[in-house]
């Protein structure tokens, strides 16, 4: 009798532990498809410019990605349901429809962006089944605003969600520890174009930022004093920032100092040739004994037909009359959107 309690005994106990190995497994398996989800990628090159979990909570022009989801996905949320509310909100941004009124009243409607179907429902099922990176700030803020809402009978069906089991990926239960997770890790241990990507996309966040802000508050062409006077600096500031040296550059620029070389020609021709054939861009690597070089396509969206779009349908004739003085050399414009505009060279020296 007592042999068969003993095995029993052990019988329990390796299974728990299969259990847990398994559920640990899970739970890797489940990051490991977050990182290669190509809506993760689509959602930092896309969205962060104006909605960086990375910004202050006064420093920013937009509400961080994780508040998108938390304001549009509740227990009852289906993700047909979800990815369809984000198609209909970015084809079609404006006050009435908002479900963000606060976020309307402190930074205005979101300017239509001419994103393709296919990237918004990619992103979509992304924040719908995964896990967003959350600012410091967040969950302090997230907390009082609710608990403001509930004090004023005026929820918004948020708190339902918050500890439900239904696996929609809400991320609440990491909070704060999350974020400090990920902030902690360094930057240099990872793969090379995912680190070229992070350097990219940041100096992107800071332009775009500074832009969005001056382009809200003074106009476009307040804004292309802004590019005159500050993209450049404010790229020289994140190399510092990254111990890197951070590059845009073209085949049609806009300032000669952009200008790409025959062997960056020859990479820009490749990402076109990929995003017109529909092939996800894969960053560029170059290495030598002693540094690395990501590359990096720069694509056009809606907001950048203002100054790059055709002179004859998209550049107001004032905003065209500002650039031939500013750049009497000007080529870069005539684009459409989701066009290569150009590439991020990055290269660093500290080597894995």
């Amino acid at each position: 009798m007592k042999q068969f309690i003993v095995i029993g005994l052990i019988l329990i106990f390796t299974l728990s532990c299969n259990d847990s190995k398994n559920k640990d497994l899970s739970a890797f398996d489940k990051e490991l498809t977050a990182s290669k989800h190509p809506g993760k990628k689509l959602m930092e090159t896309n969205c962060y410019v104006c909605h960086s979990p990375t910004a202050s909570h006064d420093d920013r022009i937009g509400p961080p990605m994780i508040a998108i989801k938390n304001h549009y996905i509740n227990e009852e949320t289906t993700k047909e349901q979800f990815v369809n509310d984000m198609k209909a909100w970015i084809n079609n941004p404006n006050e009435d429809d908002a479900k963000m009124r606060g976020a309307v009243r402190r930074f205005g409607v979101m300017p239509k962006q001419a994103f393709p179907i296919e990237t918004i429902e990619q992103i979509a099922d992304y924040m719908f089944d995964h896990e967003i990176e959350q600012p410091e700030w967040f969950e302090e803020h997230f907390n009082e605003e609710k608990g403001k809402h509930q004090g004023t009978g005026k929820g918004n069906g948020m708190g339902k969600h918050q500890g439900s089991n239904k696996g929609k990926g809400m991320g609440q239960g990491k909070g704060k520890g999350m974020h400090q997770k990920q902030s902690q890790t360094n930057i240099k241990d990872l793969p090379y174009s995912e680190r070229g990507l992070k350097y990219a996309l940041s100096t992107k966040a800071v332009l775009g930022k500074n832009l969005m802000k001056t382009i809200q508050k003074k106009g476009t062409l307040e804004a292309l004093n802004f590019c005159n006077e500050r993209a450049l600096p404010l790229t020289d500031s994140m190399a510092v920032v990254h111990n890197a040296r951070i590059k845009r550059i073209s085949d049609k620029p806009r300032n000669i100092r952009n200008l790409a070389s025959k062997t960056e020609l020859t990479y820009i021709e490749k990402f076109k040739n990929d995003l017109k054939a529909g092939i996800e861009v894969q960053p560029i690597i170059t290495e030598n004994n002693s540094s690395v070089n990501v590359y990096y396509p720069i694509v056009t969206n809606s907001m950048c037909l203002q100054c790059h779009g055709k002179p004859t349908e998209n550049i107001e004739p004032r905003v065209l009359d500002r650039l031939a003085t500013l750049y009497p050399n000007d080529k870069a414009i005539g684009y459409n959107v989701n066009q290569v505009r150009g590439i991020w060279d990055i290269e660093f020296t500290d080597k894995l």
